[in-house]
C-alpha cells in the first residue's frame, strides 16, 4: 500500500517502548522472550527469504538458508548484540545474513539445522508466490530486503487495524474505508460507499480520517520498537516508503 500517508503528528509522547522486541527476545530468561521472539521471526523470515532468493539461490535452498539463519542467531545469542546505536535492527539482520550465505556451504546439512529447536513455519508456495511478485530484475538483494521489510510491516500494521474494527464488530465499515485510505484509484466515491452504509457522506469522510489517524498511530508503534529511540521514527517511516516506491 505505497500510497499510504500518516496524517500528522501523533498526539503526545510516544510510549517507552522503543528497541522493545529485540531486547525482550534477548532475554533468554524473561517469561516474554519466546513471545517476542516469534514476533520478530514473523516480522523477517519473508525479507530474509527475499534476499536470499535474489542471491541466487532456488527456492528450496532458500527455505533451508532461512531456517539456518534464524537458528543461527538464536544459537549464537546475536540478538543481544544488536546496537540500537550503530543503526536499524533489519540493517543488522541483513549484515549477519550476508555473512552467514557468504560461508553457508561451511555448515551443517538442512536436515540438522535448528539445534533441536522447532522450525520456523515457512509456507513454501506462499514465499515463492509473494517473490513472483517482486522486480527482481529491477532492484538488488539489499533492496529486495528494504522492500520486502517495508511491505511486510504496512501489511501488519493494516490487520491490526482490521482486527479492531472486526472486534468492534464493523468489519463491513473497515472494507469499504480500507480502499479510500490506500488511494486505490478504483475506489468508489465517498458518496457510493456512504449509501452502501447507510450513512451520509460527511460521516464517511470523518471515518476515513479517523482511520487514517488510527493508521498513522500504528505505523508509528510497529516501527518504534526496532529503532533506538522515538527521534528515528519519522527518518524510518521516510525510509519505508522509499522502499515501496522506489
Amino acid at each position: 500500500m505505497p500510497r499510504l500517508q500518516t496524517d500528522g503528528e501523533v498526539p503526545g509522547r510516544f510510549p517507552t517502548t522503543q528497541w522493545s522486541r529485540v531486547v525482550t527476545a534477548a532475554s533468554r530468561d524473561a517469561p516474554e522472550a519466546r513471545e517476542a521472539l516469534g514476533a520478530l521471526c514473523q516480522a523477517y523470515w519473508y525479507p530474509i527469504y527475499a534476499y536470499i532468493r535474489h542471491r541466487g539461490h532456488t527456492p528450496e535452498q532458500a527455505q533451508d538458508l532461512t531456517q539456518d539463519f534464524f537458528a543461527y542467531i538464536l544459537e549464537r545469542g546475536l540478538i543481544a548484540m544488536a546496537d540500537p546505536t550503530r543503526g536499524r535492527f533489519r540493517a543488522f539482520l541483513r549484515t549477519v545474513c550476508a555473512r552467514q550465505l557468504a560461508d553457508h556451504r561451511d555448515r551443517r546439512n538442512a536436515a540438522k539445522r535448528g539445534g533441536g529447536r522447532s522450525p520456523l513455519p515457512i509456507d513454501p508456495g506462499d514465499a515463492e508466490r509473494r517473490y513472483a511478485c517482486e522486480p527482481a530484475h529491477e532492484l538488488t538483494p539489499e533492496r529486495i530486503f528494504d522492500r520486502t521489510w517495508a511491505l511486510t510491516l504496512l501489511a501488519r500494521v493494516v490487520e491490526r487495524l482490521r482486527r479492531e474494527y472486526d472486534d468492534a464488530d464493523r468489519s463491513e465499515r473497515f472494507e469499504e474505508l480500507l480502499a479510500v485510505l490506500s488511494r486505490d484509484p478504483a475506489s468508489d466515491t465517498y458518496a457510493e460507499i456512504a449509501r452502501r452504509l447507510g450513512t451520509t457522506e460527511g460521516n464517511v469522510r470523518v471515518a476515513v480520517h479517523r482511520l487514517r489517524r488510527r493508521y498513522g498511530l500504528l505505523l508509528r508503534d510497529e516501527i518504534a520498537a526496532t529503532v533506538g529511540d522515538e527521534g528515528q521514527i519519522d527518518d524510518e517511516i521516510r525510509a519505508l516508503f522509499s522502499a515501496v516506491e522506489g
